[in-house]
């Protein structure tokens, strides 16, 4: 449905960036029932709530009026979790009532505060900032509150779960009470509803249809991998997709810088994001992925909160999330106000049970698949070189003449070879990548319930050099035989423990794998030998005790 009446100047703002409709959330907000009124909208990142909340605000700020008249004490205030975001609601803002005449100020942590403190004082429409930042400048009487029409809560789940209620209830507390109070959030705990109680009257409460589990404008992934192999499959992902943005997530900083390196070591434009950083480097980063000198962000949850990139069509989880929500809010990265994106799980076999799960709780239905082959990724470059700007666009006089001296002195086929060359020089390589094979998509109930285990074929026979006499236990076993072979527990058959020893089989198609890998991870005290030849060992009877007769 077209956008409703909206006063003109943010009419041709929208016509401007393209919007021809709006978002499920932006229709919510502007129907006859919000008018004027307080809000609590519960709606997703990505789902263009920005713009959802600057067009509520249009009658506040607006009325009648064409332009927002001389900047003074500012009429509305947006608060946010993250410097980040913020930037990001800065910039939203500033184009959507840039033809008003607005003036949006931003306030928050890590830049200089005494620039904040002059531009506050030349007067503003809208500031926007973190909590934290906020409140200093209202304590230093730098931010006149006197004056505010509305106030936005961005995010404010997450303003609660980083620890800025005391912040909020201070921020609140100093704006009229005649205040329109719009809070967003993408889930509605207790907190946020007892927020809501206490600053707000009559609100209006908004849940958008579809968004609150998962994002339907995402595919979900789930990739079977070695553990050895990630970064290899990393690379290959990254190749395969080909996103204009994409973003790899780990757990740690030092996975982070890592990843990060071997990724510009193969030959991406790559940058990290992680709490290690400054704000300074923080910034330099995001802005060589907005202007596209990089196309990779390496990230940890923390430092990705908030930030929106052009173009996101990739999410990586190298690492799976902590829980659902962290899942569900990792690959809201992408896929946004209508975009599509694709998220891509990692997952070796030690992990396949807890992603299954983390999967299930976010409402995800993923497309399981092995690593992306290297002999499909040079396949699809062929194709996209006969799409490349090389071959498509129009050559110029200058070109032809020299494509005519070239063609003179080689042959079509030599000058062809050397495109191709070009081509792929320009790319990073894709690496050879293993399929583990395991079973997915079913959970272990089901499996029970289709009868009993197929037999279990051929099969090749291991020797280990620990048995009873070292408390060998097949439940302690067989979770390090699947760690240290790289195999799963369905490649893994009988498992036999002797007194000194302890025999297992591996399905024959696993077994070059298991003993490649086994003696390259782990202690160097367990061993394991092939018993060549055996194709079944027998049980051993328990040894008979030595009865002493009397005579």
């Amino acid at each position: 449905m077209p956008f409703p009446q909206l006063p003109a100047p943010l009419g041709h703002a929208l016509t401007a960036r393209g919007y021809e409709d709006p978002t499920p959330v932006q229709a919510a907000v502007l129907q006859p029932e919000a008018a004027g009124r307080d809000l609590v909208v519960s709606a997703q990142t990505g789902s263009g709530k920005t713009v959802a909340y600057g067009l509520a605000l249009a009658d506040t700020l607006l009325g009648e009026a064409e332009t927002m008249g001389p900047a003074a004490a500012p009429l509305a205030l947006v608060i946010a979790p993250t410097r980040e975001l913020a930037l990001q609601v800065h910039r939203e803002l500033s184009w959507l009532y840039g033809p008003a005449g607005a003036r949006v100020v931003a306030c928050v942590g890590g830049m200089d505060p005494r620039r904040e403190s002059r531009m506050l004082a030349d007067g503003a429409h809208i500031v926007v900032g973190t909590p934290g930042r906020l409140r200093d400048h209202l304590e230093r009487r730098n931010l006149d509150p006197t004056g505010l029409r509305a106030a936005v809560l961005d995010e404010a789940d997450e303003m609660l779960d980083l620890g800025f209620r005391e912040d909020l209830e201070f921020i609140l507390g100093t704006t009229p009470a005649e205040r329109r109070t719009l809070l967003f959030s993408a889930t509605l705990p207790k907190g946020i509803v007892a927020l809501a109680e206490a600053y707000q009257r009559d609100a209006l409460r908004i849940a958008v249809a579809g968004e609150t589990r998962g994002h339907a404008d995402i595919e979900y992934r789930a990739i079977r991998i070695l553990p050895r192999e990630t970064e290899l499959v990393v690379v290959n992902t990254l190749r395969l997709v080909e996103a204009r943005t994409a973003i790899v997530f780990c757990n740690t900083r030092n996975a982070v810088r890592h990843l990060q390196a071997v990724l510009t070591e193969r030959g991406f434009q790559a940058v990290a994001l992680s709490g290690e950083l400054g704000q300074g480097e923080r910034n330099a980063a995001l802005q060589a992925l907005r202007d596209g000198r990089a196309r990779v962000c390496v990230a940890t949850d923390v430092a990705a909160r908030g930030i929106d990139l052009p173009g996101l069509g990739l999410v990586v989880h190298a690492e799976l999330p902590h829980d659902s929500e962290v899942l569900q809010h990792r690959s809201g990265r992408t896929g946004r106000a209508g975009r599509k994106g694709i998220s891509v799980l990692l997952v070796p076999a030690s992990r396949r049970r807890r992603a299954e799960e983390l999967m299930a709780r976010a409402g995800v239905v993923p497309i399981w698949s092995g690593p992306p082959p290297a002999d499909e990724i040079r396949a699809l470059d062929q194709e996209r070189l006969l799409e490349d700007p090389l071959l498509t666009e129009e050559p110029a006089e200058e070109d032809r003449a020299m494509a005519q001296s070239l063609l003179a002195q080689r042959s079509p086929e030599d000058l062809a070879a050397a495109l191709v060359r070009a081509y792929r020089a320009r790319l990073p390589s894709p690496e050879e990548v293993t399929d583990p094979g395991f079973q997915t998509g079913k959970p272990a109930a089901a499996r029970r319930e289709e009868g009993p285990r197929v037999p279990f074929g051929a099969s090749v026979w291991f020797r280990l050099n620990v048995g009873r006499r070292d408390n060998a236990d097949p439940r302690r076993l067989l979770p390090m035989l699947c760690r240290r072979g790289e195999v799963t527990r369905e490649e893994i058959g009988a498992i036999r423990i002797f007194d000194r020893e302890t025999k297992f089989e591996i399905r024959g198609g696993a077994a070059e794998r298991f003993a490649h890998s086994f003696g390259r991870t782990g202690s160097a005290e367990l061993q394991v030998e092939v018993l060549p030849g055996e194709t079944e060992v027998p049980r051993q009877r328990p040894p008979r005790r030595n009865v002493q007769r009397r005579g």
